[in-house]
């Protein structure tokens, strides 16, 4: 009898238990009940009721802001069913006329197990949908790293479209596309803008002799004097052959002179490493003092100065006003 009274008797630690674990079950189920659901709805609030009353913003993410409030009724279904195992856990007053709780059978720690389990089923269900949204995060960064190798494609395809294979200078498109942006801001601005055409004189002999690598050589050898002497705002191409253009922003007709003077000088005390000695003809035009403001006439302005420069002997810089004078020496020349 005693030992059976003794079976009976509750161990006093077990309600000690018992109640940490039910509070910490209750905390468990508030925070999947209350606190994060707000923080969803707070989010669903910013990111889809606002753009309704701002037409200016769109709509972003739907399907993931409706993923996360389904999301949201599960994580509150198990709150409200791990409170529902609580309640029926916890004891119950006892009516009158019953023996003492003491006396009766006491629940045992182990009935807080279907709570436990329900939650080790759902992180299980959480599970693929976690390795889904790992995948779909990982496609993401595949499809964003081949958008940028696609946009970096298209910036270098676009740079090689406007770059001479030779010497890495801008080509005559190019060239010719800012030489029309800067006569359109001259003729808003009234800001000078000279063109100088230079002409490798001889740089046929140097392919026959020495042969085209030589001359590659020879063109690369141009190319860096004028970068080199050349200001950053300045336009240089290979215009075509042996020929360069040089767009001069913001120069007059006296700057541009200096400036192709400067470049003869050099040229004439280059090293090249075939050790021959080269030297390059100069035709220059501006605006306002030569032609009128259009891209053609400009262009084409400087190409007489240049040939003038080559009938005159070569090696030497010209500017329109030297085809002007001598247009009509060579009206005399003729009635003579």
């Amino acid at each position: 009898m005693a030992q059976s009274k003794r079976a009976v008797r509750p161990n006093p630690d077990e309600p000690t238990l018992v109640a940490g674990g039910a509070r910490r079950t209750i905390m468990l189920a508030l925070w999947l009940t209350s606190f994060i659901p707000l923080m969803v709805v707070a989010y669903s609030l910013y990111a889809y009721l606002l753009p309704l009353f701002d037409h200016t913003r769109q709509v972003r993410d739907l399907p993931w802001l409706q993923a996360l409030l389904v999301f949201t009724a599960l994580l509150m279904a198990v709150g409200g069913v791990l409170i529902w195992n609580v309640m029926r856990a916890l004891p119950r007053p006892e009516p009158a006329g019953q023996a003492p709780a003491l006396e009766r059978p006491q629940a045992a720690p182990g009935s807080l197990d279907g709570a436990d389990g329900l939650l080790h089923s759902f992180s299980r269900m959480l599970a693929p949908i976690e390795q889904q949204a790992a995948a779909l995060d990982r496609y993401a960064t595949r499809l964003d790293n081949a958008y940028q190798e696609l946009e970096s494609t298209n910036t270098r395809l676009k740079e090689f479209s406007f770059k001479d294979e030779v010497t890495g200078l801008y080509n005559r498109r190019f060239f010719s596309i800012r030489l029309e942006e800067e006569v359109s801001r001259y003729r808003r601005f009234n800001h000078p803008v000279s063109v100088v055409l230079l002409d490798l004189d001889a740089f046929k002999l140097v392919n026959d002799e020495l042969g085209h690598a030589a001359g590659d050589e020879t063109l690369r050898g141009m190319a860096e004097i004028l970068l080199r002497h050349s200001r950053g705002i300045n336009v240089i191409c290979r215009y075509g052959g042996d020929e360069f253009a040089v767009l001069l922003v913001e120069t007059s007709k006296a700057g541009a002179r200096l400036y192709a003077d400067r470049i003869r000088y050099v040229l004439s005390s280059y090293q090249f490493a075939h050790r021959r000695r080269v030297t390059a003809s100069f035709g220059i035009a501006s605006l306002p003092e030569d032609v009128a403001p259009t891209a053609v006439d400009l262009i084409q302005a400087a190409d007489e100065a240049l040939y003038a420069a080559k009938r005159a002997g070569k090696n030497r810089v010209s500017v329109h006003d030297d085809v002007v004078v001598a247009q009509p020496a060579a009206s005399r020349a003729k009635v003579e």
